[in-house]
């Protein structure tokens, strides 16, 4: 039997050594070598963040991997990726391939299938990729410059709270404010006090005269409203018939009261005894006689 020789050793060790190199590189890669795949191309306008066997998904679901990954140089229109993808995966005519970023993963595509059409691309074909724009470029984008326009705007106000805080108005409008606090919650101690010792008299004097009251209202029930007004129509009756005779003729007092002739001559009779009896004082003689002695 003929021996080996031990170049041929080293020479199949080395193969072998390489071959475990390769096989370990894809797997931890996560390309399985002895997968049938199929190859299609995906043309990107920007390839931010994709590498060589980044993941390529399907509803969640893994499918494939990225191979290679071309710039065209020639025209300078962006980038052409190479996908490898199962085998069993059949692709829609229409299909387009998203590539999505993150923080942790990097880049990644995902399939987006076309399930209206009922036509596929064959292997080796070149599907439409598309680049949406992602949290970091929409920061860029519209919040960045809404931040630096209104950075001067932060700067001024940053001055003027930092006028604001050194104020000596400021600290005196603090004092205050405890002086104030200070006295509502002396004020709020005399109110709980007056709660404790006044209110209870309070509503017991207020109890009190509620009952007063109550009484009075018993007491009004009880008076006979009905008889208490007849009595009242019968005096306002008697006082309206006084009033009419007294303002009639066919009467003494009426006559007293309305006769002119009767009160012109009792008049004229007042006129005459008072003349009487100034005549009187003045002349006595005139009509008193006195005789101490008889005629002869």
């Amino acid at each position: 039997m003929k021996k080996i020789s031990k170049e041929a050793k080293i020479g199949l060790v080395t193969l072998a050594g390489l071959f475990l190199l390769y096989f370990g590189l894809n797997y931890l890669k996560g390309v399985d070598i002895f997968k049938p795949t199929n190859h299609y191309y995906v043309k990107f306008d920007n390839v931010s963040e994709l590498q060589k066997s980044s993941p390529i998904f399907v509803n969640g679901f893994k499918i494939g991997l990225v191979n290679e990954i071309f710039y065209n140089y020639q025209t300078n229109e962006g980038s052409l990726v190479e996908i490898a993808l199962d085998k069993s995966m059949r692709i829609e005519t229409g299909s387009y391939v998203k590539l999505s970023t993150s923080l942790t993963a990097g880049g990644s595509l995902s399939l987006i299938l076309n399930k209206h059409v009922t036509t596929y691309y064959s292997p080796g074909d070149t599907l439409e990729g598309r680049y949406p724009i992602g949290m970091m470029e929409k920061v860029s984008e519209n919040i960045v410059p809404q931040i630096e326009v209104m950075l001067p705007k932060l700067d001024s106000i940053l001055t003027g709270l930092q006028s604001l805080v050194n104020n000596p108005a400021l600290s005196q409008s603090l004092d205050y404010i405890t002086q104030s606090s200070h006295n509502l919650s002396q004020a709020t101690g005399q109110i709980n006090r007056m709660l404790v010792n006044d209110f209870p008299v309070i509503v017991t004097n207020f109890k009190s005269v509620s009952s007063d009251f109550a009484d009075v209202s018993r007491n009004l029930k009880k008076i006979d409203f009905e008889a208490t007004m007849q009595q009242v129509n019968l005096v306002l009756e008697n006082l309206d018939k006084m009033t009419h005779q007294m303002n009639s003729e066919d009467n003494t007092l009426g006559l007293l009261l309305n006769d002119r002739q009767l009160y012109d001559n009792l008049n004229a009779a007042s006129t005459n005894a008072s003349s009487l009896l100034l005549d009187l004082r003045e002349n006595p003689k005139r009509y008193v006689h006195f005789s101490l002695f008889g005629k002869k």
